[in-house]
């Protein structure tokens, strides 16, 4: 999935019955941002109506002959020898090219450019949809460049912005996961000789060798990264009794550029999809009492591959075990309410559907007035934000605070000089609403969660 020299690309998108115009081109403005994030161009589109994405080359012979138009291939799917084809399939490609080409003119708006003069060439090929690898080979074939499917496009953006080892480990076992079955043979799929400490003896083809490698070094992943799924464990424990703040949603809502601001550290903040992928915590600055943890997690986005969200678990487990979510949404998006739909299902997977939560609804300064005053109807209980906005930051911080001492304890605790050293604990833990010296010691009224109050009250009575 090396990117080519150039960077024009050209997208292709099938609509089945069951996908309505508006979702196929809230799909597709999305696979542009993802596309440019990868650093191509878009130059052009070829959409089509199809009853399956299933067909051999997804596109229909007229469609792939305006495909070839984009990259300069011939068009048609070259062979590099003739198998036969069941006869009910070639009926149903023969049918399905027929109602096609019918439709070309038809459909002739969905591309960018509509001219018959000269056209951009593109590099690449990128195909709104998941393709099995002969689909792939070929789509290659007819168009003449390489063709990426949208897990490919994921991926490779995972691929770059991976930073901490573990983000990197999780991110290479669902490449590996996505190129172990389009893994292809090389030299003419000729049998060579594997012999050897390792090798499965004679006649094993590249690709049986290959493959094999790929599931070995796949073992390895996982064994390292469930050595390092223990250390978050083991950290997560350590935070057992603390209170902690997920930020969760779709990639690009803006939680890194909250985090910031909720935090005062430098986390790597970009308009791009998926800048973030490694989860950090930090306290709420400036510091509260109790201390409050605020965690970045990584985005997620419409069909992200489910192979990234299983090697994600160990760090979208923060969510699933966090004290209060915050699902953090781009109000000025017009497609935030399916995204939020989205950051619902994912998290679902990891067990995190138990956690309560609060809609943060992010950009509010993109918004009219007409827009949010309708927003705030339809979601009356939601916090409306803006992270350029200190009074925003601060009411959603007294918003926050609010909701963790709803279910805290007001009590007074007596303290006696000879436990001095308990005090300091108590201001680190506790929210201390007064206190009063006398002869004797202190007497202390503080506001805590139930488990800090606990474990207070048992070193006192030593």
């Amino acid at each position: 999935m090396s990117k080519p020299s150039q960077s024009n690309a050209v997208l292709v998108a099938i609509r089945t019955p069951r996908v309505t115009a508006e979702e196929l081109e809230s799909s597709l403005q999305e696979l542009t941002r993802l596309v440019k994030t990868l650093g191509y161009t878009v130059v052009g589109r070829v959409t089509q109506k199809r009853s399956s994405d299933k067909y051999a080359a997804v596109l229909g012979q007229g469609k792939l002959a305006e495909l070839a138009l984009w990259t300069g291939g011939s068009g048609k799917i070259e062979a590099a020898f003739e198998r036969p084809m069941h006869k009910a399939a070639s009926k149903r490609e023969a049918e399905a090219s027929d109602v096609t080409e019918e439709s070309d003119d038809d459909e002739s708006d969905d591309t960018i450019e509509t001219a018959p003069g000269p056209r951009e060439q593109a590099q690449i090929v990128i195909v709104d949809c998941d393709l099995s690898p002969s689909q792939l080979k070929n789509l290659e074939r007819a168009a003449g460049v390489p063709v990426l499917d949208r897990t490919g496009v994921i991926i490779e953006i995972f691929s770059r912005h991976a930073r901490t080892r573990a983000a990197r480990l999780q991110v290479e076992i669902a490449r590996l996961n996505y190129l172990a079955p389009r893994l292809r043979e090389t030299g003419g799929g000729s049998e060579r000789q594997g012999g050897g400490v390792g090798g499965k003896g004679a006649g094993e083809t590249s690709l049986e060798l290959d493959k094999r490698r790929i599931r070995d070094r796949m073992k390895e992943l996982r064994a390292e990264l469930a050595a390092i799924g223990d250390e978050h464990r083991t950290r997560r424990a350590r935070r057992e009794h603390e209170l902690t703040v997920a930020l969760v949603g779709y990639t690009n809502a803006g939680k890194s550029s909250l985090m910031r601001a909720m935090t005062g550290i430098e986390v790597f903040v970009a308009d791009k999809l998926f800048a973030t992928l490694d989860t950090t915590i930090r306290p709420l600055y400036p510091d509260t009492r109790p201390k409050v943890l605020m965690s970045d997690t990584v985005g997620f986005i419409k069909k992200l591959p489910h192979d990234l969200v299983a090697s994600f678990k160990s760090t979208l487990d923060e969510a699933a075990s966090a004290s209060l979510l915050l699902f953090v949404v781009d109000a000025s998006d017009p497609s935030f309410r399916s995204q939020l739909d989205v950051t619902r299902k994912v998290l679902a997977e990891v067990g995190a559907t138990d956690v309560p939560s609060l809609l943060v609804l992010n950009k509010r300064d993109r918004l009219g007035p007409d827009e949010l005053a309708a927003l705030k109807a339809e979601y009356p209980d939601a916090f409306f934000l803006s992270t350029r906005s200190k009074d925003d930051l601060q009411a959603l911080r007294e918003r926050m605070m609010g909701y963790f001492e709803s279910d805290m304890i007001d009590e007074e605790l007596r303290i006696p000089f000879t436990a001095q050293g308990v005090v300091a604990e108590i201001r680190a833990r506790m929210r201390i609403l007064s206190e009063e010296y006398d002869a004797e010691g202190l007497t202390i009224r503080v506001r805590s969660t139930s488990e800090n109050l606990t474990a207070i009250k048992k070193k006192l009575a030593r």
